[in-house]
Formats: C-alpha cells, sequence, structure tokens
C-alpha cells in the first residue's frame, strides 16, 4: 500500500495482504480505478465521515495505516484524516419536551455559528449549549452546515415521529440472510441513513427488514417503473401485504395506500406553472417510514422536501455512494450517513452473489477510424471510443464461443446498440420500450426461450435476471 500526499491509496492486487488491505481500505475511503494491477482509493470528507458514524475508531484507521504502508503516511494525510473524521458529530440536534436544538459541546463552535449571518435565521433562540431551532429546520440546517468551511456534519439523535400502524409479517417460507439482517436492524434503531450492498445482494429485502421491524405505512421511492413493479413483486411474495394495501404512484397510476411505492420521474414532474404537484405525496399519509432505493440516484428537486420531513425515518438503498452531479453531501445530511455495508468478495465467498470474473478486451479502431480518434476533441473522442464499429466483431466472436449460455450485452449508446442487435437477431430494450414489453422479454431470457438480449443502461438497475 502506498499512500500519497493528495490523500490518495495505491493497493497492489497481487501483494499477500491485498485483501485484508482491500478491506480495510473500505472502512474510511472510497475505490475510484481497479484495474488488474494496481487499485486507486481516496480519503474524502464523506467516507471519513461515514467511518465516524459507523464507529469505525480513530486509531484504528491511523494504526492500521502506517501498519499497512510501505513508507511512512505523509504527516498532512494523518492531520487530514483527525481533522475531518473528529468533526462528524461536534455539533448534534437533539429534542426534549417537543423542542429541539443544536447543541455542541464546544464554546468555539457555538461563537462561530452565532458570526454566520447566513444561518441566523434559522435560530429561534440561545440555549447554554447551542441554538433552539424549529422542527422544521432540522433538514435545512444539516444541510448548511455541511456546506460551511469548515464543514459541520451534524449528528441527528432527535427523535421521529410515529407514523400510521401497519401490521404484517413475513411469508412462510422465505428466510432472510444474516447480512440483510444485520443491516435492517441497524437501519431500524438508528432510524436514518444509507445501507450499501453489491447489486444482487439482496438490497430490497433489507428495506422489506426494515418494514417488517417498523410495522407502519411505508413509502418507497424508486428510479422507475420496473424497479416499482420489482418492490411491488417482492412484497407480495415475501410478505403478508396484499394488493388492497400495496400503491403505486406512477404516471401509470395515483394509488395511494398504507404502502405506496412511487417513481423518481412522477415526483419530478413540473406542471405549466413550473411546480413540482406530485411532492406533495410525503404529506399525503402520516408515512412511519420512507425507502429511497438506490439513493444515489435520489432528484435534487426531492431534497427539499425530505429537509422538510426529517421526523419521519429514513432508508437510503445503493450500491455506491457516488453521485453524478457531486450532490453526496445531501445524501449524507438528509437521508443520512452509510450505516452498514459489506464488501462484495465476501458476499461472492459466501455464495450469496456471482463470482465476477472480469476480462479487458481492448479493440483497435481501423485505420479510418483511428485517424478520426486521434483528430476528435477531447469531449468527442469517448463516444468514438465507444462506438468502435470493430467492437460489434469482437461481440460476435464471443458470442459464438457461447452459444449455449444466456448472455446479456449491455451498452450505452442506442444506435450502436440496435445494429448490434439486427445483426445478431436478438431483441433491443431501451427506456423508449414499455414496461409490459420490457417483462415480456425478460421472461423469454429467464425461461431460456432466447439467450441473448441487448439491453441500454435501464438494465443496470432493478433487473432480475439471475442466470445472465
Amino acid at each position: 500500500m502506498i499512500i500519497q500526499s493528495d490523500y490518495s491509496i495505491f493497493l497492489e492486487t497481487h501483494h499477500t495482504d491485498y485483501e485484508a488491505e482491500r478491506d480495510f481500505l473500505s472502512l474510511f475511503a472510497q475505490l475510484e480505478k481497479s484495474p488488474e494491477y494496481i487499485h486507486t482509493y481516496r480519503i474524502t470528507l464523506l467516507s471519513l465521515w461515514n467511518a465516524a458514524a459507523m464507529r469505525i475508531p480513530l486509531e484504528n484507521i491511523l494504526t492500521g495505516l502506517k501498519s499497512y504502508s510501505k513508507f511512512p503516511v505523509p504527516e498532512n494525510v494523518i492531520h487530514y484524516i483527525t481533522d475531518y473524521y473528529q468533526r462528524y458529530g461536534r455539533l448534534k440536534i437533539k429534542d426534549y419536551d417537543e423542542n429541539f436544538y443544536l447543541l455542541s459541546a464546544s464554546e468555539s463552535d457555538k461563537i462561530f455559528l452565532k458570526k454566520q449571518k447566513k444561518i441566523q435565521h434559522l435560530f429561534e433562540g440561545d440555549v447554554p449549549e447551542g441554538f433552539l431551532i424549529r422542527k422544521l429546520n432540522r433538514g435545512t440546517i444539516k444541510q448548511y452546515l455541511i456546506e460551511m468551511e469548515p464543514p459541520y456534519p451534524i449528528e441527528d439523535i432527535a427523535s421521529f415521529q410515529k407514523g400510521e400502524p401497519l401490521a404484517f409479517s413475513l411469508a412462510p417460507g422465505w428466510d432472510i440472510r444474516d447480512y440483510q439482517e444485520e443491516a435492517a436492524e441497524i437501519s431500524f434503531r438508528t432510524g436514518y441513513g444509507t445501507v450499501v450492498l453489491p447489486c444482487g445482494s439482496g438490497k430490497t429485502i433489507v428495506g422489506i427488514k426494515d418494514m417488517l421491524l417498523s410495522q407502519t405505512s411505508t413509502l418507497i421511492l424508486v428510479p422507475h417503473h420496473a424497479a416499482l413493479k420489482q418492490w411491488e413483486k417482492e412484497l407480495l411474495s415475501k410478505t403478508t401485504l396484499t394488493t388492497d394495501e400495496i400503491g403505486e404512484y406512477s404516471g401509470l397510476k395515483k394509488e395511494i395506500k398504507p404502502v405506496t411505492i412511487a417513481t423518481y420521474q412522477i415526483l419530478t414532474y413540473k406542471n405549466q406553472q413550473n411546480q413540482h404537484p406530485h411532492l406533495k405525496l410525503f404529506l399525503e399519509r402520516n408515512w412511519g417510514l420512507i425507502i429511497y432505493d438506490e439513493v444515489h440516484m435520489l432528484p435534487a428537486p426531492v431534497f427539499k422536501i425530505t429537509a422538510e420531513i426529517q421526523t419521519t425515518k429514513r432508508l437510503g438503498l445503493t450500491a455506491t455512494l457516488v453521485r453524478e452531479d457531486g450532490k453526496e453531501k445531501h445524501v449524507f445530511s438528509l437521508i443520512g450517513p452509510k450505516r452498514y455495508d459489506v464488501p462484495w468478495k465476501e458476499l461472492e465467498k459466501r455464495a450469496f452473489i456471482a463470482q465476477g470474473i472480469c476480462h479487458e478486451c481492448k479493440v483497435s479502431f481501423s485505420d479510418a477510424d483511428k485517424l478520426n480518434y486521434f483528430s476528435a476533441t477531447k469531449k468527442e473522442k469517448p463516444r468514438l471510443a465507444g462506438e468502435n464499429p470493430n467492437k460489434l466483431y469482437v461481440v460476435r466472436e464471443l458470442l459464438q464461443k457461447h452459444h449455449t449460455e444466456k448472455v446479456l450485452i449491455i451498452g450505452q449508446f442506442i444506435t450502436q446498440l440496435r445494429d448490434l442487435a439486427l445483426s445478431i437477431n436478438a431483441p433491443f430494450i431501451s427506456g423508449t420500450m414499455s414496461h409490459a414489453k420490457r417483462e415480456k422479454y425478460y421472461k423469454l431470457f429467464r425461461d431460456g426461450e432466447i439467450n441473448h438480449l441487448v439491453v441500454s443502461k435501464v438494465a443496470n438497475l432493478a433487473l432480475d435476471i439471475p442466470d445472465a
């Protein structure tokens, strides 16, 4: 392990201690690149705050780095880790007798906050250890303070409202895996936060277990209609909930029931007045739990309403905390910090997820395409490389080698995928295809009626085809 002064860490995959070092780094650092021989991790503010929230001892982090590092750990890295790890929880939100308080054990922090004009309107008054705040401002304060310099990632230990009761149980014949039980119990106990598990490990079951523990009306938010139907299917098959108790809130239906599953798309719909009329769904019932599936895709408009409902328990589910828009801090402050994760290699060893064997196949350009690539702009090059026509020949060769197996081909560029599907006589599924038609092809694939399926990025989430 080589630790750089820019907070990056290089991990040699062929080192005898690789697995131990990988599991150690996963506790407080973020994996950035994973080519064959050297993996790159980075220590970030959020990775340190998540470690602090999960109660990973600071001393263990520092001792481990010194033990595993090939060279002395740079002093600035030690100071960075120590300083920012300890910032988590310096400010806490608590409640007493229906009043909410922002509290600090440090008088200097209180003096500093008093000087910040931008947040004075959020304080209702002073108390010996901090400030009286309005319940409605609980989330807004967390958003403001985590973006300040220096940042204050708040530990919110105030209580939550009780939602409408909903009695149901696990259906006979179903078992919940130990890590799913553990993740759900931690989520239930803390009341808010994010569970990070690999794709295919059963994050939906974690959400269902949290619901079983909570026994309350639940709003489930999902990225698209396919995920909505998958949640509905899992709830109906694995619990005693009935269709009368599970509602769909999407572009097709507007049902509000004790358990309501809604798509992010419908929540972010804007009317002619440039308003989001469906955000009222958050207030339609006295929800006791809100589950954010694939929370890294949570649309920005939902952050605002989430900031206003911090008294409702929240669970985020995801395989990654990285967002394309860089708003990871908002997920941390409003949905909650990472509460639980399991390295995918551990689940792979226990045969809970399929073993992943990756082969990188580099495809050369033709002479003409190579010339186009080198004369293209920096912005144009990734697409030209992605749509390299020679990839089609490689795919055909691979299909010939694996002609008896089920093969799922996932890509990004629609025209390229459509051409490929035509050339190999396989169905092509994209976001424009109706849900019913998608399900028809998925079923044919699952049942072995077709062995090849070409899909766009819609297959990245909530795709139930375990034998591919």
